[in-house]
């Protein structure tokens, strides 16, 4: 495997401009499945980019979309909060700004991608984003949630989703209402959804985030955060053949 690269992609969206990051193997050339990748609610960090080599290899093409902004990079939580609070208040702009990387990653010319090969995955806020990506009728092989929330203001756009869902949830997550995990099956049911819901015992919020150290609210678990990467993994294998 050669080295990854991560470079950014600039692009303007009502007025605003987006500065999101590509992370790829350069030395393949063949066509690559491609994924939006939305980071948790500090956004683009040196972590997300981790993350997403990790996840790239060889295998993928993947993109950490910008969420807020090219000129807001929050720094702490208080920052992160005004930054995502108004795309959770109105999830028509999450979904244009989704939507909007998701556009920037195919129109891109650094690296080969294959669109008849797409998914999204986030973490936390941005497990939110993957799910009303998918929500909102992008054309994505699977959604995959890490730890995220799984409310929506209008569970009928579920009949839009065109793929798998996978939502990987902390049992004792206390971030994540435990009604909303009922909410979310009756959703995905209703509209005959390809979805599968994992709990995990023990875990609470950002079990995959190795800076996490909140006991009891937020808290990295690496076995939990190694078997929900592994079933992430096994769906793109699935949906991806």
């Amino acid at each position: 495997m050669g080295e990854l690269r991560v470079s950014s992609i600039g692009y303007e969206l009502e007025g605003q401009r987006f500065e999101s990051r590509l992370v790829y193997d350069p030395a393949v050339q063949t066509p690559r499945a491609a994924l939006v990748m939305a980071p948790n609610w500090m956004g683009i960090t040196s972590g997300a980019e981790d993350i997403a080599r990790s996840i790239a290899g060889q295998r993928y093409v993947v993109l950490i979309a910008d969420l807020y902004g090219q000129a807001v990079r929050p720094q702490n939580a208080e920052q992160a909060t005004a930054a995502m609070t108004p795309l959770k208040e109105d999830r028509a702009l999450l979904r244009r700004r989704m939507q909007a990387a998701l556009k920037a990653l195919l129109e891109q010319t650094e690296a080969t991608v294959d669109r008849d090969r797409l998914a999204a995955f986030g973490f936390c806020f941005g497990g939110c984003c993957a799910l009303d990506l998918a929500r909102d009728g992008a054309p994505l092989k699977a959604a995959v949630s890490f730890h995220g929330t799984l409310d929506t203001p209008n569970p009928a756009d579920a009949r839009n989703i065109k793929g798998a869902v996978l939502a990987l949830d902390g049992a004792e997550d206390p971030l994540v209402p435990r009604e909303h995990l009922d909410s979310f099956k009756q959703e995905m049911g209703a509209a005959k959804v390809d979805w599968q819901l994992t709990s995990y015992g023990g875990a609470v919020h950002s079990f995959t985030d190795p800076s996490a150290n909140n006991p009891g609210k937020q808290q990295y678990n690496p076995t939990v955060a190694g078997r929900a990467y592994q079933a992430m993994h096994n769906l793109l294998d699935e949906v991806f053949a």
